[in-house]
């Protein structure tokens, strides 16, 4: 895996914005806000994803507080290259809280698993890798066949600020810079079929999305 310059400043920030929005906050409120969230997002794409109990699932890019919080019956891989990070800095994050859940202290272009999954999750991450093409390549392959992929993404909303933003680091904590047709390509081409685009939030220079995909 190639760690570019951006990716490393991405890196660096990533931690930096984590101690800081999580500086203070209650522990136990944010846990159940954070739930509240995740569950909110499962029943917003759950004509698409059903989550049953026993389910091989994977979290990648899963953060101190990702999408595992609220996959309780199923068995968890969570892969994030800041776990240590978390875990000793974080209060908020305790891999003991969730005995579920096997936890990676990996970037995704390193995470090799000896299965596929039922669905895949990688959720307000993609944008943080530093190989975006090997990492889509890496999710697709390790759904099963008839698997689902749930991707979240910040995409675009302007081709003159894409090619800015691509240029100058006008957005430290996203190394790539993407539109939502760009995105949808890079599952397509790799044997999906999009099942569901959700907006969850709109803003001026990007939209935030969900992306949910079947494996053909």
């Amino acid at each position: 895996m190639k760690k570019t310059i951006k990716w490393n400043l991405a890196q660096k920030a990533e931690r930096t914005w984590w101690q800081q929005y999580l500086k203070g906050k209650d522990v136990a409120a944010y846990h159940t806000w954070k739930r509240a969230y995740w569950d909110g997002i499962l029943q917003a794409i759950a004509q698409h994803v059903e989550i049953k109990p026993g389910m091989r699932i994977l979290d990648a890019g899963c953060g101190p507080a990702g999408i595992f919080m609220e996959l309780g019956n199923c068995e968890v891989d969570a892969v994030d290259p800041l776990l240590d990070m978390y875990s000793a800095d974080l209060p908020h994050f305790k891999p003991e809280m969730y005995p579920y859940v096997t936890f990676h202290a990996s970037p995704l272009e390193q995470y090799t698993a000896d299965k596929q999954y039922d669905v895949v999750f990688c959720m307000n991450a993609i944008n943080h890798v530093s190989d975006i093409k090997l990492s889509y390549d890496l999710l697709t392959q390790m759904v099963k066949p008839g698997g689902i992929l749930v991707v979240s993404i910040d995409a675009h909303n302007h081709g003159f600020f894409k090619h800015v933003f691509r240029l100058i680091p006008g957005d430290v904590l996203h190394p790539h810079q993407y539109d939502l047709q760009e995105y949808a390509a890079f599952i397509t081409d790799r044997g999906f079929t999009l099942l569901q685009t959700l907006k969850l939030k709109h803003e001026f220079f990007f939209d935030h999305y969900v992306q949910v995909a079947r494996k053909n």
